[in-house]
């Protein structure tokens, strides 16, 4: 009887086993499934805002994006079911783009693909094969983004003979010698106290840009002993072993008030500069260069500088023809850009100055940078 008992045991205990074994015939979990509609979205040049259902049979799911030119907000990522909202700007170049996002769940993945029409004709003026890298249009809150500007803060006669004291931001009345208003940048000259105060802001100072075309609209003051710019100088430079203007220095746009509207373009190197009267420059006469807007640009490749006056060449130098060494052509590492209101100087006061032109205000539009692809 004990016998009989012990094999039955035995019997069943084998059955069991092979039970939690398997066999191929035992169903496997299912596969997760995920639907999205639309799987494709076709945007227009203008842009738009899309929705897109998701299901799927798993218990949540979510996204995976790269680089993207949209936007992605999601809801009800931890249910069967949800929705992606997919909004696309408006392109501003002249050529279609594509992305396209992921959705997941467990293992399973489905893709949506976004789709951009190209604009009829690109947003912006920049050279075929270059794309915008940094921009800043004056559009939002009152002062300068402190995360892309910085304030150049010296005495008067720190450089050049120039007059004004240069602050960050404000006089010591809290008179703004920079601000934002209108769309555009102000910086502002103006006396106080017996002094004279005005701005000067540098553009990602610390990084600048390694070549590329620049671009800035911009409204000159009027007045005798103002001396507007919009300029470039190089990156962490070590004054002591790389002084000017052996660094290099390239001006793109530069107007002094006693000689209304003539607006000129200029490189310094240690070969060509105008301590020396070698420095290569060119002028052009503008209607309303003072008083209205005008486009002041810049391509810089590491063969070329090519300035811009609304368009047209103002100069043009290449080392091929001016030389290549260094002390002729340091234009080889990054350079930063500059915009600054002076008064008086060696330049802008070589006729006298006249202080009841003050206040006097420099408006800067935009800046705009691009790099080749």
């Amino acid at each position: 009887m004990k016998r009989f008992m012990l094999n039955t045991f035995l019997l069943s205990l084998a059955v069991a086993l092979c039970g939690c074994g398997g066999s191929e015939d035992d169903p496997k979990p299912a596969e997760v499934i995920i639907n999205v509609s639309p799987e494709t979205i076709n945007a227009p040049a203008e842009g738009g805002t899309y929705t897109v259902s998701v299901t799927t049979t798993g218990k949540e799911w979510g996204t995976a994006m790269g680089e993207y030119f949209f936007t992605v907000k999601t809801q009800n990522t931890a249910a069967q079911s949800g929705t992606m909202t997919i909004t696309v700007p408006a392109n501003p170049v002249a050529e279609a783009r594509s992305g396209a996002v992921t959705v997941m769940s467990g293992t399973a993945r489905k893709t949506v693909t976004v789709n951009q029409a190209a604009a009829e004709k690109a947003a912006y003026n920049a050279p075929e094969g270059y794309t915008l890298v940094w921009q800043d249009e004056f559009n939002e809150g009152t002062e300068l983004n402190s995360a892309d500007w910085t304030h150049e803060v010296q005495k008067d006669h720190w450089v050049n003979n120039e007059l004004q004291n240069y602050v960050n931001h404000q006089s010591p009345k809290g008179r703004n010698v920079t601000e934002i208003m209108g769309g555009a940048l102000h910086i502002n000259c103006f006396k106080e106290d017996g002094k004279i105060y005005s701005g000067r802001v540098y553009a990602h100072v610390n990084q600048g840009w390694q070549y590329g075309y620049f671009e800035a609209s911009i409204k000159l003051p009027k007045g005798k002993g103002t001396w507007p710019a919009f300029w470039m100088m190089p990156v962490g430079n070590d004054w002591g072993t790389n002084p000017w203007p052996m660094c290099g220095e390239i001006d793109i746009m530069e107007e002094v008030g006693c000689v209304p509207n003539e607006v000129s373009s200029s490189i310094h190197t240690q070969d060509y500069n105008h301590t020396k009267g070698t420095q290569k420059t060119n002028k052009m006469t503008i209607s309303k260069a003072e008083g209205e807007f005008h486009t002041y640009a810049l391509l810089w490749t590491a063969d070329e500088i090519i300035t811009y006056v609304d368009g047209k060449v103002q100069l043009s130098v290449n080392k091929s023809v001016i030389g290549s060494s260094h002390n002729q052509w340091p234009f080889h590492y990054a350079f930063y850009p500059i915009f600054n209101l002076a008064w008086g100087g060696d330049w802008g006061g070589m006729n006298g100055v006249d202080e009841n032109a003050l206040p006097v205000t420099m408006e800067v539009d935009y800046i705009r940078v691009f790099q080749k692809k």
